[in-house]
């Protein structure tokens, strides 16, 4: 019988590991900066007043660039979603330019990365593996990576010390979160009527510095318990955001020009951006003459309390003590809402109120349940349905990333929303990150019609009341607190600021008719 030839031995494939990195020790502290990033400026400025209080060295991320989506597509799956690659690019481009200049090995010693991390189909999930992958190709394992969890607020030391996660740490980022959210309404509410150009721009500058000096300041309490019960009942951050008030006083504003009110919804980080990311679409919806509502991140926090909620109050919770989880939860939900709205008091209440995540979930039941989980859920039909019955806006724009399943799906059922409320102008952007002129010019068709009802309810406002332009300048003249941006138009059941205005005027300050 022949004998059989030898086979020749293959080599053993490697195994996938997880990315693990590297201890970070608490001597390499002073030396070491943190980096992180992916909210606007605004925030991360206050952030980096949080970090720096702790003794930190902390820089964010410069601001996305168009060719961070070719660098981020160079390393990841080509597959992944816009924010993924753009994430990943801007990351990658930073080590890239450092690297270039200080070596990897300096890089991968001075520099770490803290990002948020969680379960789930979304970004979320996703983002810290394309981040090891972009690593692996930048010939960077080294490089050290750290994962904030949304749902521990104490998580405690991290392997070696150097970073500490703990209610410092976490409460002071959650409340420069919340400030950077009443300041950024702030500005979106008083920029289109500014009487002066870019007036707006230079006090938002100086009032985030001033934020930021607070929070470098911010005095510490020392323990977990102390902490809690400071950051619950300080006067501190609303006296910092009087301060605040008292800078955006001097700006004088035109609320006599109907525009458009367009509510901005869509995946987190696409909804959140601000620049080439998401085709600076709300600078360009200012420049079409719109008034844009941007997307407080307090939502999505507030949001994350709710499946916790359901669980206890469904027995689906494997706690010890359900019925007491449930009423501290409850208790924390009222917290959250009150200091929020403590924040807006600080601002004249001018930034908007948060919506009700019970009314969302019922608003969207009919279309999406709420235990879909993954992106933003049934919140995007939600916030849609609250924008149009509340009458808060005259279009939603939702900003979606191209593959995004969550949000394809909640796509797919606007779709039947539309048919239901055929008068709802809902304008659903994919954004690829390099289709600009065909994203904006789908946005423009739906623009046009909010621009024209916006002009057509003021027309007939002005027209019901019996009030003339002439009048209401001669009114302003006389009571020049009304054109402050810091004067409260209170939401007299329509979409449009000028058309609120105008209604104010007539109904409460009782000026004479022609």
């Amino acid at each position: 019988m022949a004998q059989l030839a030898t086979l020749p031995v293959l080599p053993s494939a490697p195994h996938y590991t997880a990315y693990k990195p590297r201890p970070f020790k608490r001597e390499e502290r002073e030396d070491v900066t943190l980096l992180f990033g992916g909210l606007t400026w605004k925030h991360e400025r206050m952030m980096q007043g949080v970090l720096h209080n702790l003794k930190y060295k902390a820089e964010p991320l410069p601001n996305i660039k168009r060719e961070d989506l070719d660098v981020g597509k160079e390393l990841i799956d080509t597959g992944a979603c816009c924010p993924t690659i753009f994430t990943t690019g801007n990351l990658a481009s930073f080590l890239k330019e450092k690297s270039a200049t200080h070596g990897k090995e300096h890089v991968n010693n001075k520099f770490v990365y803290l990002t948020a991390g969680a379960c789930g189909p979304c970004r979320f999930g996703q983002y810290h593996q394309s981040y090891a992958m972009a690593l692996d190709g930048l010939g960077m394992k080294d490089f050290r990576m750290f994962l904030l969890a949304q749902d521990e607020l104490d998580q405690g030391e991290g392997e070696g010390g150097g970073l500490q996660i703990n209610m410092p740490m976490s409460l002071g980022l959650i409340w420069s979160i919340l400030c950077g959210d009443v300041i950024t309404d702030l500005e979106y509410r008083i920029r289109p009527y500014e009487t002066v150009p870019g007036q707006t721009d230079k006090v938002l500058q100086e009032s985030v510095e001033y934020m930021y000096q607070a929070y470098l300041n911010r005095p510490l309490q020392g323990g977990k318990w102390g902490t809690m019960a400071w950051h619950l009942t300080t006067d501190y951050f609303t006296k910092a955001l009087g301060e605040v008030r008292k800078m955006w006083d001097a700006i004088e504003v035109d609320r006599l020009r109907p525009k458009a009110k367009v509510k901005i919804t869509g995946e987190f980080w696409l909804q959140t951006h601000e620049g080439d990311g998401n085709y600076n679409i709300k600078r360009w919806l200012e420049s079409e003459g719109a008034e844009v509502i941007p997307p407080p991140v307090a939502v999505w926090l507030h949001y994350l309390m709710h499946p916790e909620i359901r669980k206890l109050e469904r027995r689906q919770s494997t706690s010890k003590h359900p019925q007491l989880e449930h009423k501290l939860l409850q208790v924390l939900e009222k917290v959250y809402r009150g200091t929020y709205n403590r924040f807006r008091k600080a601002l004249a209440n001018i930034p908007y109120e948060l919506p009700d995540q019970i009314e969302l979930i019922n608003l969207a039941k009919p279309f999406y349940h709420f235990e879909l989980r993954g992106g933003e859920g049934h919140m995007l039909v939600g916030k849609a349905l609250y924008s149009y019955h509340h009458k808060k806006a005259h279009m939603v724009c939702e900003l979606s990333p191209y593959s995004c399943m969550p949000n394809t799906m909640s796509i797919g059922s606007m779709a039947n929303v539309m048919g239901r409320y055929p008068d709802l102008l809902y304008a659903p952007i994919e954004v690829k990150g390099d289709a600009e002129v065909h994203a904006l010019s789908r946005c423009q068709m739906i623009l046009t019609e909010a621009k024209r009802r916006a002009q057509q309810e003021y027309e007939e406002t002005l027209k019901e009341t019996g009030l003339t332009v002439e009048a209401i300048r001669q009114y302003e003249a006389q009571h020049p607190e009304v054109k402050k941006a810091t004067y409260k138009v209170p939401h007299m059941g329509h979409a449009g600021e000028a058309t609120n205005y105008v209604l104010h005027l007539a109904r409460d300050k009782q000026i004479a008719r022609a």
